[in-house]
């Protein structure tokens, strides 16, 4: 549960910092850069759960781990772009 919380919770301030609420005022911030090291922290943190044999388990952490795949592209994203 470390690795999604801290993925998710990185993918929220990450989106403050932007400006969220108001569309009208999205920006790109160089602060957001300093929330990646964050979001890969807990990728790691979810890969540390995959275990060596498959089983559906472990379909659930490739899952998680894609998904934070995604959160990390959504900040980088909102660094870069905006």
């Amino acid at each position: 549960m470390r690795g999604p919380a801290l993925a998710l919770g990185a993918l929220t301030v990450s989106l403050r910092v932007a400006g969220f609420p108001d569309t009208g005022s999205l920006h790109g911030s160089l602060w957001q850069i300093v929330v990646a090291p964050f979001v890969f922290w807990g990728i790691v943190e979810t890969a540390r759960c995959l275990r060596r044999k498959w089983s559906l388990y472990h379909a659930g952490v490739l899952i998680l781990l894609y998904s934070e795949l995604m959160i990390l592209a959504m900040v980088l994203f909102l660094w870069v772009y905006l």
